[in-house]
């Protein structure tokens, strides 16, 4: 048995929790926070519809696109010879093309998301001395 349900595209997964007695739901594989509950199924379906309408809603009054979970299907168009080397490259790792292009694309996002870490980090503060901090240039 799963314990999700599906809306518009949208997936919410379904826990019910046993002290307040209620269905606690959040939609799954979007960066933004959706949460809802219900006290029965029907409830809780009905809530789901409404807070994915809202999402979709409020995006739409704020001008921007909602997000849209991924489907895991990906369509690439690519050059003959980059095609061809990605196939060698899938072949001397001893996996599909499929899978090899799925870990190079992972491991390129999470070298871009550190590279977008790195330059969304604050300067280190100034350089300490003995005597206290550095100065720069004298006024």
């Amino acid at each position: 048995m799963t314990n999700t349900m599906t809306y518009r595209g949208y997936v919410a997964s379904m826990t019910f929790d046993a002290e307040d007695k209620i269905i606690v739901g959040r939609v799954l594989d979007v960066d933004d926070i959706i949460s809802f509950h219900g006290e029965s199924i029907l409830e809780f379906e009905a809530n789901f519809h409404a807070v994915v309408d809202d999402y979709i809603a409020a995006c739409e009054s704020l001008g921007s696109e909602p997000e849209k979970p991924a489907s895991g299907k990906l369509m690439l168009r690519v050059s003959p010879g980059v095609h061809a080397a990605a196939l060698k490259a899938a072949a001397r790792s001893g996996t599909s093309l499929n899978k090899w292009a799925e870990e190079a694309l992972s491991a390129a996002s999470r070298r871009s998301a550190g590279a977008r870490a790195r330059r969304a980090k604050p300067n280190p503060s100034p350089k300490q001395t003995r005597s206290g901090l550095r100065s720069g240039r004298a006024a």
